[in-house]
């Protein structure tokens, strides 16, 4: 308010009860208090009555036109703080959060493929199933199928002999 700090006011103070007296001080505060409630009263009654004309005049609506003619979202500096701190906030270390345009043509392109894919895959289901279905109706039994030889299991280095040690133990 008037930017006085404690000990400036114990200083008026002391020096108020060293001009003044003892005896009067305590009716000096309280006429000092009654005029600082005055002043205030009759700051509010000034500012009100200010407010009042700018609204009866349409001060009021052309101040609110005019901040909304320079607010910053309607000159664009919003999107242009919104950059500046996307700017401040990159780390070059770190890959790019924002897909590019060529990684949503890729995107797209593997989506694609994924769809091909899964659409062959039901056609060539559909296919198997027409098949079954024809060899049931026609009372064809399915071809054998030949069983493929289980995979020999791979010896260890321990465990293996060599070819020259198998002869000379038998």
């Amino acid at each position: 308010m008037l930017d006085i700090g404690w000990s400036e006011l114990i200083l008026i103070g002391i020096v108020a009860l060293i001009v003044v007296g003892p005896k009067d001080l305590p009716r000096m505060f309280h006429t000092l208090g009654r005029f600082t409630g005055k002043l205030r009263a009759m700051g509010r009654e000034f500012q009100s009555a200010m407010n009042d004309a700018a609204k009866s005049t349409g001060l009021d609506e052309m101040r609110r036109d005019m901040n909304d003619i320079v607010s910053k979202k309607s000159l664009g500096l919003d999107a242009l703080d919104r950059a500046a701190a996307k700017f401040e906030s990159w780390d070059p270390t770190k890959p790019s959060q924002t897909p590019t345009p060529m990684d949503k043509a890729a995107a797209a392109a593997a989506e694609r493929a994924r769809t091909a894919a899964t659409a062959a895959e039901i056609e060539a289901d559909a296919d198997l199933e027409d098949s079954l279905l024809l060899a049931t109706e026609t009372g064809a039994k399915p071809a054998p199928v030949a069983a493929t030889p289980p995979a020999a299991p791979a010896a260890s280095d321990k465990t293996a002999v060599p070819p020259a040690a198998q002869k000379a133990g038998e």
